[in-house]
């Protein structure tokens, strides 16, 4: 005699099959084998069982009082299964699942706005978290797979980073609303870098302050400050200097301060997409590919 561990998922559908037909010749007819197949099969799992699942007699077969017993668990392991199959099948195409985008500028406006909203629509049951972290935690992170993918700016991509880039942005200048720049309609790196300039940084992240620089050369005043942009925003409309933002970050009205054009050729940043080569999970694989092909079909970069 075989062990229980020997039974077969497909001997569980052949009983509940004969069980809802009440015949063994009408079960195989609906599962498209023989009835001498099932009628084995059925005869070998109550051997197995050491129990009669059924009384057979001309008129077809009936479940024993062990048979109606049993039968429950036989149709909730099915169910189960059938759960399993379904799972399976929707985070292997990446249908659910997870997706942990780090950003390392809030994602406000255009066009990342339409972007997300895309994919959301289209996959409405995959779950997006985003955190907001600076490029060295985001490379950490990266990593130590606490993330999956990113959107950083390509001044703050590390040398060994996958990447694909999104869009591309304009960048302006936020400014005091009582400060004399502000009067004019646009400004230039000539008469900016004059000004003192806010700037995130950390100990070890100087990047914006790089990005500034590659603009206006040496000699221009920073003050750092390890807070978000909303923090430095608050600080140029208390009058302590100016910064730079993206036109979609201007989109959001801050108290205290104004957004004025910049009027040079190369007064732009490029957004990336960033992940790990080696991941594996469908629904970011989903994601990184949704993220690249629309920004290509839509010309953003």
């Amino acid at each position: 005699m075989q062990s229980l561990s020997d039974m077969e998922i497909r001997d569980l559908m052949y009983l509940e099959a004969s069980a809802a037909a009440g015949n063994f010749t009408h079960a195989a007819k609906a599962l498209g084998i023989n009835t001498s197949t099932i009628s084995r099969r059925v005869g070998r799992f109550e051997d197995e069982l050491g129990l009669a699942m059924f009384e057979r007699g001309h008129a077809g077969v009936r479940l024993t009082t062990g048979g109606k017993a049993i039968l429950p668990h036989i149709r909730r392991a099915l169910a189960e299964l059938d759960a399993i199959r379904h799972a399976g099948d929707q985070n292997g195409n990446g249908i659910v699942g997870e997706v942990r985008l780090a950003v390392r500028m809030p994602p406000v406006g255009e066009p990342l706005r339409s972007l997300l909203s895309g994919w959301r629509e289209r996959h409405p049951e995959v779950v997006l978290s985003i955190a907001e972290l600076n490029e060295w935690e985001i490379q950490r992170a990266e990593r130590e797979r606490r993330i999956d993918v990113a959107l950083m700016t390509s001044h703050t991509l590390w040398p060994d980073a996958v990447t694909a880039p999104l869009y591309r942005e304009r960048i302006v200048a936020a400014i005091p609303c009582e400060h004399p720049l502000s009067e004019h309609d646009a400004v230039d790196w000539k008469s900016l870098r004059r000004e003192t300039f806010l700037v995130q940084a950390w100990d070890n992240s100087h990047s914006a302050r790089e990005f500034y620089s590659s603009f206006m050369g040496c000699g221009v005043r920073f003050e750092s400050h390890a807070g978000s942009k909303q923090c430095v925003f608050a600080l140029v409309a208390a009058g302590f200097g100016i910064t730079l933002a993206t036109t979609s970050q201007s989109e959001v009205v801050f108290p205290g301060v104004v957004y004025r054009p910049i009027r040079e050729e190369n007064a732009w940043v490029q957004v990336e997409l960033v992940w790990c080569p080696g991941a594996e999970d469908p629904a970011v694989g989903r994601f990184v590919a949704f993220m690249r092909d629309e920004a290509r079909s839509r010309r953003l970069f």
